[in-house]
């Protein structure tokens, strides 16, 4: 990624915080084996001040929108606290396989699966609590006329993999996980999950900032056979 387009996918800035659009397949950070991120590229947005911006919470590799920087040491305290005490909104869009209820409340504990999966997350009634609303955006049936749903998600909670777990318990996984779905196949679809709205409280007295990121190209075929006539927000 070069300066300019990560310039490009700023979607929302001022003096405490950045939003920009991640886009899907590349990680935020390094990991253990190394290889791009994209932390790498954030001194292309320092806008003059010393120090490069840094994560505030964090997406997972395969999945794109909205990702919030801070673009200073105390910027980045007052973001990890909204952030704990859950008063940051989050909507993702995911077209999951099988047919959802037209809305609810997912309530089921997470915890790590084994020592040996790194990040990977399971169901555990001893795991951290965990919530998710969902609410179904449109309905549709792929090539084999098995069915879909285009879902809007909120965590409640923020754990790791959390939508794409929760999804999966429920019995309709998201499109195209390779961890806890059917996964990529030749010529199947990639991770059908984008972080599409963010809401920050994050000024005294003022309205919440909203920012929202567009769908990446490779869910908006599949978001359209749920919602031929619109791919608007919710």
């Amino acid at each position: 990624m070069t300066s300019e387009e990560i310039l490009a996918r700023l979607l929302y800035r001022d003096a405490l915080m950045l939003v920009i659009d991640k886009p899907p397949g590349i990680a935020v950070h390094q990991g253990p084996k190394g290889g791009d991120n994209l932390e790498a590229h954030f001194g292309a947005l320092r806008f003059g001040l010393p120090r490069t911006p840094a994560l505030a919470h964090r997406l997972d590799k395969d999945t794109s929108g909205c990702l919030v920087l801070g673009r200073h040491r105390k910027a980045l305290e007052t973001l990890g606290l909204l952030f704990k005490q859950g008063k940051i909104s989050k909507t993702y869009w995911a077209v999951v396989e099988g047919a959802p209820p037209d809305e609810g409340l997912i309530d089921l504990p997470l915890g790590r699966l084994d020592s040996k999966r790194g990040w990977w997350m399971k169901v555990d009634p001893l795991g951290a609590a965990s919530q998710t609303r969902w609410r179904v955006v449109g309905r549709g049936v792929d090539a084999e006329e098995k069915p879909l749903a285009f879902l809007a998600l909120e965590p409640l909670t923020g754990r790791t993999h959390q939508l794409r777990v929760h999804c999966a318990a429920m019995g309709w996984p998201i499109l195209g996980d390779p961890i806890y779905g059917a996964g990529f196949v030749e010529g199947g679809p990639n991770l059908q999950l984008h972080a599409r709205k963010i809401v920050v409280p994050l000024y005294k007295n003022k309205s919440a900032i909203e920012v929202e990121a567009e769908p990446p190209e490779h869910m908006r075929p599949w978001l359209a056979l749920c919602a031929p006539a619109s791919v608007a927000a919710p």
